[in-house]
């Protein structure tokens, strides 16, 4: 089980490389939306925001079902979420197989699935 600096730092490696997609590809494909990744198996949530320069304002705190719904929810262990950012989990594999949960609208789905 990776811990919560290790879930923070594969937060950053995705971060960094949705800011190094050309920007005319990232113009196209994001909009400013919260986002949420809850781990699992540490009983965390990440609250962030996507944005041209990538996911930015991320804190984390424990689960709470009453907190603010981000637009963009993903679920995720810990161990998932590592193997996402260092490329050795395949995202659509992840989310066809139930690894990974994801909870957006189909044009938030459709945006993602075209930048990542």
């Amino acid at each position: 089980m990776a811990s919560v600096e290790e879930c923070r730092a594969a937060i950053g490696k995705v971060s960094d490389r949705i800011s190094q997609v050309d920007e005319s590809r990232r113009r196209k494909h994001i909009m400013d939306r919260t986002v949420s990744v809850t781990v699992s198996d540490l009983a965390t949530v990440f609250d962030m925001r996507l944005d041209m320069a990538g996911l930015v304002g991320i804190t984390d705190r424990p689960v709470d079902p009453a907190a603010k719904r981000a637009q963009v929810r993903i679920t995720v262990s810990s161990d998932d979420l590592v193997e996402l950012a260092e490329d050795r989990l395949d995202f659509a594999k992840a989310l066809l197989s139930g690894r990974i949960k994801l909870d957006a609208s189909l044009g938030d789905m459709m945006r993602l699935r075209k930048l990542l």
